[in-house]
């Protein structure tokens, strides 16, 4: 595998910095439209359609740059672009973050799914790092895109928080936070927000170990602290709540009855934190859980001639032409290889009792020579979405310097890669660097941080170094793996 246009030109070196021009390099993925979200450092894109237009979310990490919409240099928070014409994105709006800025994550919700919400409406959720050691968790109207405003703060006080989950058919929110009161840096505190301006407390979550009162015993029956990085749930009708623990190391898998999770015992005791756990999974030391996505139903082609039924174990009727997967991979956190090499792990969870793992995949680094270029050379998280174009046929994975690369998974015994983009690097990316005194070496290096795609099959990737976002669209024998019909 080699990029298509992989063009590093070397201009010299600056103040000791040595500075590089990388021009884009991408195979079967093209570039629709680009915008520098005022060149702040960015975090989750979330793309969502309200009414006829195309709205895409940008929560962002700390820092703080000017807004050239309104002239005054504001704490990043929240970027808010108009993608309806993917080739033409307009930059709406941007909500400042707190004194420290930054506000990574965001989902949004229209009123119209929302059980008890105003049908009208449009809300988004983000977290929000409000001062030192106090971060918030809160709703927003944006109906007008324009001129959001804040509706409720949901709550207050916490430590920390990161990526959140919600069911905008239900109105349940999974907020990943950091309760002082809880062993660990961050957990989950759930509410109900079908009525956004009335959210309802349901309960909170952790591992066993993690609770208030634990004591040493328990914290150390735990094993270690791995603190939660991101749910998804699958919603009443799949009834599973999928937990990711520990981001670049000593992951955890856990897999929860969403059932039992919202309606059993809510006093955290260790009795009631294992209560609703399907299955636990621990990883080795250097694997992380950082992202968990779940791929149900695969229909196997290559098993498609094999008996239906290749046992019966009890009531469990098991068929090996359809299964249940679930991609995991850890957050890199090294710049240039100083780390182990998260990667993306399969487990084949059919028997939910026994996961186990299947398939491995990473960039094969001699590609690109990517951990000489400079920033974090391995994975960081998919695309969490549903949507029937792509989902248990190519998944996309943000790898950093590597750019997004999409993988066809419709074998997840053995996963392909088919696609890739790397964005070029702009006068606005930063430099990155390793070592200290006159030990450092900074080089500029593309950082793409998260992914996410529309209904549209339209791509939408940014990036932690002020880069910027980019809309892409597969192209050539990749596109024929995705479900366009």
């Amino acid at each position: 595998m080699k990029p298509s246009h992989f063009g590093v030109v070397a201009l010299g070196v600056l103040l000791g910095v040595s500075v590089a021009a990388q021009q884009e390099e991408k195979k079967d993925m093209n570039l629709v439209g680009h915008d520098d979200l005022q060149a702040r450092g960015a975090y989750q894109p979330t793309a969502h359609k309200q009414g006829e237009r195309w709205i895409l979310y940008v929560g962002h990490d700390g820092g703080e740059a000017l807004n050239p919409l309104t002239g005054r240099r504001e704490k990043n928070g929240t970027s808010i672009v108009d993608v309806t014409d993917p080739r033409r994105p307009k930059y709406l709006t941007h909500i400042p973050g707190g004194d420290p800025g930054g506000a990574q994550m965001v989902r949004v919700c229209n009123g119209s799914d929302l059980p008890r919400a105003d049908k009208s409406k449009v809300y988004m959720l983000r977290e929000l790092p409000i001062a030192e050691g106090n971060t918030a968790q809160e709703i927003w109207d944006v109906t007008d895109p324009l001129k959001p405003s804040r509706l409720t703060v949901v709550v207050s006080g916490l430590r920390d928080g990161h990526k959140n989950w919600w069911e905008c058919d239900t109105g349940i929110a999974y907020l990943v936070s950091g309760d002082p009161a809880w062993h660990t840096l961050r957990m989950l505190k759930i509410y109900d927000l079908s009525d956004p301006a009335k959210p309802v407390f349901i309960r909170d979550f952790g591992l066993p170990g993690q609770q208030p009162g634990a004591g040493v015993s328990g914290q150390m029956a735990m094993g270690h602290f791995q603190d939660i990085h991101g749910p998804v749930s699958t919603g009443p009708r799949g009834n599973r709540v999928y937990i990711g623990y520990g981001f670049d190391g000593n992951g955890i898998l856990q897999i929860v009855d969403r059932e039992k999770l919202l309606n059993g015992p809510k006093e955290p005791t260790e009795t009631n934190l294992l209560y609703p756990q399907v299955t636990r999974l621990d990883l080795p030391p250097d694997a992380g859980a950082h992202s968990v996505f779940p791929l149900l139903g695969v229909q196997l082609a290559e098993f498609a001639k094999q008996g239906t039924q290749i046992g019966d174990f009890g009531s469990q009727k098991m068929t090996q032409s359809r299964k249940d997967f679930v991609a995991v991979m850890g957050e890199e956190t090294g710049n240039e290889c100083i780390h182990n090499r998260q990667m993306v792990r399969f487990l084949d969870i059919t028997t939910e009792s026994k996961p186990f793992g299947v398939a491995t995949w990473t960039v094969p680094e001699a590609s690109g020579g990517f951990c000489g270029r400079g920033g974090r050379f391995g994975t960081h998280s998919p695309a969490e979405s549903f949507t029937p174009i792509y989902y248990n046929r190519v998944l996309f994975i943000a790898h950093f310097n590597a750019g997004v690369r999409a993988l066809d998974v419709r074998e997840p015994f053995n996963p392909k890669e088919i696609a890739y983009y790397i964005p070029a690097v702009t006068d606005k990316t930063r430099k990155l660097c390793v070592g200290r005194g006159a030990d450092q070496r900074c080089k500029v290096a593309i950082s793409t941080d998260n992914v996410d795609v529309d209904d549209r099959g339209y791509i939408y990737i940014v990036d932690r170094n002020d880069t910027g976002m980019h809309i892409l669209e597969l192209t050539g024998a990749a596109r024929r793996a995705a479900n366009f019909q």
